[in-house]
């Protein structure tokens, strides 16, 4: 599927500018009880160029129970000097839409020519034109997670029970999509608690966690789900270790999956599977090092990892790459700019495919507005923006005469 090129975000404002304000007032007369936060223009000072990838949108998560999940837009597309930060685009684009998009956004795709935004605790996939951000509609998922695609589908991970639901959860869910009807098609029972998942070939993997019974004392999920992509049906549960949470597959067909551990006497690593002779993934190892998120581009697994210590409680953050051929760590550093140590609690982490410049966001205390950070390829440090509460979830927009396999 071909994706929509981007226009410039800030000829659509002038642009729409007055039917913005007219929205505005209609709203305000008749609806005292909705405001819309307009969109808010910051230029960033960072040099812009002309290339395939010409936007990135950011999903801000929002704190539980606050409805402040937002989405901002970096514009990349070369129209300006500069680069150019849009926070909160989804409210103004779309001020029919009661609480905006709503309370927790986990996950954040594009997908051919649609954004599609999981918001966790709204129990909703938002869908919505990549190009503009403009809404095209909603699924409705309890307790969704996140999403994957392959031709036609969207694939989205559930927890299916409520919130913090306990020992009385039910098992985890992925619902099948179709893309051009955002109709529910089918759907598939795997562990407790599932989180990211990866296709290869014609099958999909779901990492789970057992968050939920974790936390009740009935131990950790330590599987990871098969399904079958033409019967959607499990195959097979692969045990590798308590607590999974990512789940990205590599240009070898490797699958590299986090585990967070129980969080006290057991640390967070990150393993990798390998598929044999017969395309079966097996365990093929790990490494001890903690992973809370990832990018992967080329041979290169981007990583940041933050772990807590009962001796300090504290927080001890790491950064580095990762050799996904030789399955060893190649750096402990992602920049030696004094910026990167100044990051109070990353939250994300995203790496231009092209060019390799790479982004870090920072939630700092999680109630206030958070940080994106753009570091050149070599880890020289170019520029920081403030973006909206617990910034963590980024795609790309390739143009039109370039999509992203």
């Amino acid at each position: 599927m071909a994706q929509e090129r981007i226009h410039s975000y800030t000829m659509k404002v002038k642009r729409l500018l007055p039917l913005y304000l007219f929205t505005f007032l209609l709203l305000t007369a008749c609806r005292q009880d909705v405001m819309i936060v307009p969109i808010e223009k910051t230029d960033t000072g960072g040099k812009a160029q002309k290339g395939d990838i010409v936007g990135m949108y950011l999903l801000n998560e929002g704190n539980m129970g606050m409805n402040k999940s937002t989405l901002d837009y970096l514009d990349l597309s070369g129209r300006e000097p500069t680069v150019s930060y849009y926070r909160n685009i989804y409210s103004e684009r779309n001020p029919s839409s009661v609480l905006s998009l709503g309370d927790v956004g986990n996950d954040c795709k594009i997908y051919g020519s649609r954004l599609w935004l999981v918001i966790n605790c709204s129990h909703k996939v938002e869908v919505a034109r990549a190009d503009s951000a403009f809404k095209i509609g909603k699924v409705d998922i309890p307790n969704c997670r996140y999403v994957t695609f392959k031709d036609q589908y969207a694939y989205v991970s559930s927890y299916v029970g409520s919130v913090y639901s306990g020992s009385s959860s039910p098992l985890g869910s992925v619902y099948k999509v179709d893309t051009l009807t955002l109709q529910k098609v089918d759907s598939c029972t795997v562990g407790y608690q599932p989180e990211e998942m990866a296709i290869v070939g014609n099958l999909l993997y779901v990492a789970n966690s057992g968050g939920y019974q974790g936390m009740t004392g009935q131990g950790y999920e330590s599987t990871v789900s098969v399904i079958d992509l033409k019967t959607m049906k499990e195959t097979e549960k692969i045990v590798v270790a308590p607590n999974l949470h990512h789940l990205k597959a590599d240009k070898y067909n490797q699958l590299w999956v986090t585990a967070r551990g129980n969080y006290m006497d057991e640390e967070s690593t990150i393993w990798w599977l390998v598929p044999d002779s017969d395309g079966r993934m097996t365990v093929g190892g790990h490494i001890d090092q903690p992973v809370s998120d990832l990018c992967i581009v080329g041979d290169s697994l981007y990583f940041y990892g933050s772990q807590w210590s009962e001796v300090s409680m504290s927080n001890t953050i790491t950064y580095g790459i990762i050799d996904v051929r030789k399955h060893q760590i190649v750096s402990t550093s992602l920049s030696a700019a004094p910026e990167i140590s100044k990051i109070r609690m990353p939250y994300g982490i995203i790496v231009n495919p092209i060019h390799r410049d790479f982004y870090l966001m920072d939630a700092k205390n999680y109630v206030s507005s958070g940080e994106l950070l753009h570091f050149l390829p070599d880890g020289t440090f170019d520029w920081k923006v403030k973006t909206g509460d617990i910034p963590a979830h980024a795609a790309f927009v390739f143009n039109s005469k370039k999509v992203k396999k």
